[in-house]
């Protein structure tokens, strides 16, 4: 896969005058629009007008000495579900088309344009962000970066954020995360993907999913990268990230539910990594995490999102219900089953899940474990109902016990080169984004030799 540079390597070249932000959004749209490529599915909307004009005026700023950051005139992708001024948000479905255009940009989207980021599209996802598998029978499907003949999925829900980053057509995207839509996708296109404690940023003028377990996370090709943007997203300085000392840091790797029913790879490219780090002097402690065999059962109705989701949707899955995928309108109906007081049971039981694994967890520097179960499948082989159902809950899981925790986590690759891309997923408990970001970046340098 073609290595595309990080946003600091981005940064010194607009600054250095070795590119323009002209010719780094050109060459984004050329591989967009490139019929070989994965543009057509990858993108549901290119904003190719306004994107050369944002260009062009970044590139008066910076000689003007007025760049509003340092990262001014690069190009990132949005996530279909977030408002941008001016267009109509549909969040990958064909029930919002009517909906009127979104009267100004949703916090997050703000936040990227006032630091000079230049909106080069709107990316594909699976259809109201309900799965983490990717496929989009509406938009069509991106294929994962890996072996594109073979035609692997993507990951979702941000499954366009992952590919357009994965394939240089942005060099960063904006997702959101309810159970991995960050990190599965990140991990299946061997890039970076991040959900951070989700009070950081807000939530406002992107559809939900659930709102109790929603986050807005970045997709980029570093650690650093994440973390610049994860600043900019939480309206915070962006500043030096410090790689934390591998020596006698402190991992837990919980054999709780994380580590059941793996695929061959993933065990072989998390145990090296898990033997690399110990050869570095990282302390690898194995422990039992009762409350993640506590979340499982919590999601036996549909939980939180099947609950939160049928609320938002109950009234537009009436009039335009034959128009949604089946798979997700199938999982939404889950929660017109749940009772108010299942719903209240959920919470309390969710609450008392958080206290209890904060604590346990809270003594390690992070928890370690596998993004997701499996190695991205086929597209081919998820036609059949019974084998996506179980590829989706397979990759979803081990996310969702970060977000179920109201944590903060990262996937970075662990794969080598010619292998399935495979994600080591590094989380910790609520509020401590930067101590992971510490974490990580002193991981990521040695996990893939």
């Amino acid at each position: 896969m073609t290595r595309h540079p990080t946003l600091a390597a981005l940064a010194a070249d607009l600054e250095a005058g070795r590119t323009t932000a002209r010719k780094l959004v050109e060459d984004c749209l050329a591989r967009i629009a490139d019929p070989a490529g994965e543009g057509a599915r990858a993108f549901i909307h290119v904003d190719r007008d306004a994107a050369l004009q944002a260009a062009d005026a970044m590139d008066k700023l910076r000689a003007a000495k007025a760049a509003p950051s340092p990262f001014a005139g690069i190009p990132i992708s949005i996530k279909d579900l977030f408002d941008i001024k001016g267009q109509v948000t549909r969040a990958g479905s064909r029930a919002l088309d009517d909906n009127p255009p979104a009267d100004s940009d949703a916090p997050a989207v703000a936040r990227l344009r006032r630091a000079g980021f230049v909106v080069i599209g709107r990316s594909n996802m699976t259809e109201f962000a309900y799965s983490g598998i990717g496929i989009n029978p509406h938009y069509g499907t991106p294929k994962a970066a890996y072996r594109r003949n073979v035609g692997y999925v993507p990951g979702g829900s941000s499954s366009g954020a992952a590919v357009s980053v994965a394939d240089g057509m942005a060099h960063a995207g904006l997702g959101t995360d309810t159970g991995g839509s960050c990190r599965i996708p990140a991990a299946f296109n061997g890039i970076v993907g991040y959900k951070p404690s989700q009070y950081r940023v807000p939530r406002d003028g992107a559809v939900p999913l659930s709102f109790s377990l929603d986050s807005i996370g970045p997709l980029a090709r570093s650690v650093e990268c994440c973390a610049t943007l994860d600043a900019i997203l939480a309206d915070q300085p962006v500043g030096p990230l410090i790689a934390r000392p591998l020596k006698g840091m402190r991992i837990a790797v919980p054999t709780t539910v994380a580590l059941d029913d793996l695929d061959a790879a993933v065990t072989a490219a998390f145990e090296r990594a898990l033997k690399t780090l110990a050869s570095h002097g990282v302390i690898i402690e194995k422990i039992e995490v009762p409350e993640f065999a506590e979340v499982g059962p919590l999601g036996a109705k549909g939980g939180f999102a099947a609950a939160e989701s049928y609320a938002w949707h109950r009234y537009l899955i009436v009039a335009q219900g034959d128009v949604y995928d089946p798979r997700v309108r199938e999982r939404i109906l889950r929660g017109e089953t749940q009772s108010a007081a299942d719903y209240v049971d959920l919470v309390n039981a969710r609450k008392s899940l958080i206290a209890r694994a904060s604590a346990r967890l809270a003594p390690y520097d992070a928890v370690a474990m596998p993004t997701t179960a499996i190695a991205a499948p086929t597209i081919a082989e998820l036609a059949d109902d019974k084998a996506f159902t179980k590829a989706n809950l397979l990759t979803l899981r081990n996310c969702t016990l970060i977000n179920m925790i109201d944590g903060c986590a990262i996937s970075l690759p662990c794969h080598q080169d010619g292998e399935p891309p495979i994600g080591l997923m590094l989380a910790g408990v609520n509020g401590t984004d930067r101590e992971i970001f510490e974490v990580a970046a002193g991981m990521e340098a040695v996990i893939r030799g």
